[in-house]
């Protein structure tokens, strides 16, 4: 019995195995005068062209580096002031605060936030999405108990 092959058909199975089909070089059409002209030259040559990932390559890569780091994300002045802030406005005087305190309180945070953004992920991945919504942060505050606050 003999293979029955269409062009459709290879051109989807090479597209699946993630290799991209080839592009042909555009041709320069012909000038007023009929005649062709040359195509201009670029200063940038092939090898200092910028790499194009595909969507959704970068951000993978952004987890996977964040994943192996153990820095903190926030910075740590901001927060520092955000601290302090919140601190002055539940007591009347300005507290001090210790730097060890103030690193473990942001170990915390990002550690809580990291956590409530997952489960948020996943409650959009159950909605079958991809993006996160606020909704979705908000549903998981609601199923851990965090809502009152």
């Amino acid at each position: 019995m003999p293979r029955r092959t269409s062009a459709a058909h290879d051109s989807s199975a090479i597209r699946r195995k993630g290799t991209t089909p080839k592009r042909r070089p555009p041709q320069p059409s012909p000038g007023p005068s009929g005649s062709k002209s040359q195509p201009k030259k670029t200063s940038k040559s092939k090898s200092s062209k910028k790499r194009r990932f595909r969507p959704g390559t970068k951000a993978l890569m952004e987890i996977r580096n964040y994943q192996k780091s153990t820095d903190l994300l926030l910075r740590r002045g901001p927060f520092v002031r955000l601290v302090r802030e919140v601190c002055q406005t539940f007591s009347g005087t300005a507290l001090q605060w210790q730097v060890y305190a103030l690193l473990a309180l942001q170990e915390a945070a990002e550690a809580f936030l990291v956590l409530l953004l997952s489960d948020a992920n996943l409650c959009a991945i159950h909605a079958k999405r991809v993006t996160l919504f606020p909704r979705d942060i908000q549903l998981a505050r609601r199923i851990r108990g965090f809502d009152k606050m």
